[in-house]
């Protein structure tokens, strides 16, 4: 039987939470299994270092964070609700902002760049296919789906660094909906027509 009863996933979950709050090199066996509550033993079920429990830490994150964000926006017919789906999910959690910027400092490590590079390039990939779906051109959707997620991850920062930097209340209300009219057009460009007509 698997001491205490925990999987892989419940180890990188852990480990995740613990790179949300001290980044990479804050992960240790010992005290994620005291957090567990549970011994060393438990981990070397799972694992065999430190080393597989992070690269299982980040398969589970770009699945968290990535495949089912993408997933829940595919399933909305409307391009421009889809966008703004993945940027309101990804922005009701304050635990996966913490995270992204976590992992995007230690990207030097090749194990997280090869999975940064890749969740960030399926995401600008997805967030190009519906700028394209409003009638953009593939490389002026390319452009804009570069300039929003760079917004988004700057947004990220500037609330980790200057909390206070950022509307709150009712002003915030107001910020997001100029981020949203600024960053996803209304209309549909003279392209999107032709092919409707």
């Amino acid at each position: 039987m698997k001491p205490a009863n925990l999987t892989a996933d419940d180890w990188a979950q852990a480990a995740l939470q613990v790179i949300a709050k001290g980044g990479i090199s804050a992960v240790s066996i010992e005290s994620i299994a005291r957090d567990l509550g549970v011994t060393k033993g438990s981990f070397y079920w799972h694992f065999r270092s430190r080393k597989d429990l992070l690269r299982a830490a980040m398969a589970l994150w770009e699945k968290q964070e990535t495949d089912e964000i993408i997933a829940l926006a595919q399933s909305i017919p409307d391009p421009r609700k889809r966008i703004q789906e993945v940027f309101r999910t990804a922005t009701d959690k304050e635990h996966a902002g913490r995270l992204m910027l976590a992992l995007a400092a230690a990207s030097s490590d090749p194990d997280i760049r090869d999975f940064m590079a890749r969740a960030t390039q399926r995401r600008l990939d997805f967030i190009a296919e519906c700028y394209e779906a409003l009638g953009q051109p593939p490389e002026e959707a390319r452009r804009w789906a570069t300039f929003a997620y760079s917004t988004f991850v700057g947004g990220l920062q500037l609330a980790r660094d200057n909390p206070g930097a950022l509307p709150h209340g009712q002003e915030l209300q107001e910020y997001l909906r100029l981020c949203i009219s600024t960053l996803i057009p209304r209309q549909p460009t003279l392209k999107a027509v032709r092919r409707a007509g």
